[in-house]
């Protein structure tokens, strides 16, 4: 089988976890901030784990991160 080349916009923006999941980071976070309040903002931060069905075609594309 010939190795499967890395899609490199989805490795920019998911990581996977220690035990497989797919991590990812929020959207909503560059601009037009004044708007919302510091506590959506402070949560926006944070990283969230995929849900099981949408990580499936993510992982296609990440093989080997």
């Amino acid at each position: 089988m010939p190795k499967i080349k890395t899609h490199r916009g989805a490795a920019k923006r998911f990581s996977k976890t220690g035990s497989g999941k797919v991590k990812r980071n929020h959207a909503f976070t560059s601009h037009i901030l004044e708007k919302k309040s510091p506590k959506r903002k402070r949560n926006l931060r944070k990283s969230a784990v995929m849900f099981k069905g949408d990580a499936k075609r993510i992982v296609r594309l990440i093989p080997y991160k």
